[in-house]
């Protein structure tokens, strides 16, 4: 149902925590392990209604607000955050932080570095990652043998599992996966809580791990659209995953969202459709049915080691100097980002992406470029003066363009703005016994829109303007903005023939009264 062609869905941990967390705030596992069952499914149901409305009611534009330097951030520090996670297996430690962020995971792993490594785990996990680097690096230098790493994970689970088998090294503390219970869940419709106490309780919970699991799923699904140049539709995703969770509280499961690492496994196995996702569906069924003895002996250093092989193709280094080259705060944004998944956790880490964005966006819209504009050499093209030094002012004229539409938030600004280039220009002009500025024209064409705030903003310009013997002109306005400036009775105001189609018009018809004058 979903538009992303790489997604994984599954159990993920960060999700598996916090709703965690949340249950137990509410009900007691241990004395009351139905009852936190039941509300475990009812969470589920919510949180797969909630993601539903939010596409249904079409707010995919959300995923907007994390841009592409963001992403880049995101990626990157949850490929370390899943990284050092899988330390835990890749080392053989028992007792490990739940934490994500990297001091709890350092000091977790270097406080059993003198009793709570083992020697043969860590010789399984470091010789497969070694072969599964050898045959990425293999994979990429020739394209011819593509198949390479894409076959070498089920290799070395083949293998990993016949040598832990023949050499019984689990005997040796090398923890497996173990035996694993065959069959599906049983249905749990009856088990979720339609009335009583805790439905609003399971409504709270599941609104909360919902939009996070949404969040975290689209911003999975974005970055590997980027990654392979296709588009994805936030709409979708979002009715595809609230569909995909409301079956699932139906059916014994908790909230599933997109798996970073799940993913990256799957992107970089080489699964080009979301097809991979029903083939993984009945390989685990079947997997469920009839082979889980045969996964007993896998060691979980092998999981680790692919896991750890995958993620790593995701730190984009040229991407991160390019963002620092191109956009200052684009960078601010990628490191926020990364930082915070490193440091704290996914969610903080997409809230700080996520908010920093907004904040160039609100910068942009509040704080526009505004710019001198003069005349290039033998031309009727007027361009900006700091970009063009070769272009010339217009004696008794100062041309100004505001690049962007004019609204409560920035018209103010624009006009104080306007103001200070006219009295800058103004002191010039007096320092150098030329002759004053009697008409400034304002370049219009990058205004697509402007609202009653704008509109008196220019009324207050041209008040301004008068006093000082200025005559406000208006070059090339948009039919939006001409058309409000008419309803407001502004082009009566300042006088029809001031607006003009273009610059070269309004300065071709003030400059011959200006040297009348």
């Amino acid at each position: 149902m979903g538009s992303s062609r790489d997604i994984a869905i599954g159990p993920v941990a960060v999700i598996s925590l916090l709703l965690g967390a949340l249950l137990q705030d509410e009900i007691d596992p241990d004395i009351h392990p139905l009852e936190y069952r039941r509300l475990a499914f009812t969470a589920t149901f919510f949180a797969g209604i909630t993601q539903v409305m939010l596409g249904f009611f079409r707010l995919g534009f959300l995923i907007d607000f994390l841009s592409h330097a963001a992403v880049v951030g995101f990626m990157a520090g949850a490929a370390i955050t899943i990284a050092l996670q899988q330390l835990k297996g890749l080392l053989g430690i028992k007792k490990f932080t739940k934490n994500t962020d990297i001091v709890s995971v350092m000091q977790s792993v270097w406080s059993t570095v003198n009793h709570g490594w083992n020697w043969q785990t860590i010789v399984i996990g470091v010789t497969f990652l070694a072969f599964l680097l050898l045959a990425k690096y293999i994979g990429k230098k020739n394209r011819k043998l593509f198949w390479v790493p894409a076959i070498a994970p089920l290799i070395s689970v083949i293998l990993s599992t016949f040598f832990v088998y023949i050499t019984r090294a689990d005997k040796h503390n090398v923890a497996i996966v173990g035996k694993i219970e065959k069959g599906v869940n049983p249905s749990s419709v009856k088990e979720i809580f339609f009335t009583g106490t805790y439905l609003a309780k399971g409504f709270k919970i599941g609104v909360v791990a919902g939009m996070i699991a949404l969040t975290e799923a689209i911003a999975i699904a974005r970055t590997f659209a980027t990654l392979k140049d296709y588009q994805i539709d936030g709409n979708k995703e979002m009715i595809a995953l609230g569909t995909m969770n409301v079956v699932g509280s139906l059916t014994s499961c908790y909230v599933t969202t997109g798996s970073f690492s799940r993913s990256a496994v799957n992107c970089m196995s080489g699964c080009y459709t979301a097809v991979s996702n029903i083939v993984m569906s009945c390989v685990v069924l079947l997997t469920l049915e009839l082979i889980t003895p045969l996964f007993k002996y896998t060691p979980n250093a092998i999981l680790a080691s692919i896991i750890i092989s995958a993620v790593l193709g995701l730190i984009d280094i040229e991407a991160v100097k390019l963002i620092w080259k191109i956009d200052k705060f684009d960078f601010v944004a990628c490191m926020g980002a990364f930082f915070g998944v490193v440091f704290v956790s996914v969610e903080i880490g997409l809230l700080i992406a996520v908010s920093i964005s907004f904040a160039k966006i609100l910068l942009q819209v509040t704080r526009p470029r505004t710019s001198v504009l003069g005349k290039l050499p033998r031309t009727t093209v007027y361009r900006n003066i700091l970009q063009y030094p070769g272009a010339t002012k217009v004696p008794g004229v100062l041309i100004v363009r505001v690049d962007s539409a004019i609204y409560f938030s920035n018209s103010n600004y624009i006009r104080e703005r306007i103001m200070r280039w006219l009295g800058d220009e103004e002191e010039y002009l007096k320092e150098n016994n030329q002759p004053r500025i009697q008409y400034l024209i304002v370049e219009m064409s990058p205004v697509t829109d402007i609202d009653t705030s704008g509109i008196h903003a220019l009324e207050g310009l041209h008040g301004s303007l008068q006093k000082r013997d200025i005559q406000l002109v208006l070059a090339n306005p948009g039919p939006a903005v001409i058309e409000k400036l008419h309803a407001s009775n502004f082009t009566n105001l300042i006088g029809e023939d001031k607006i003009f189609l273009t610059v070269s018009d309004a300065v071709v018809t003030c400059a011959p009264k200006i040297e009348q004058a």
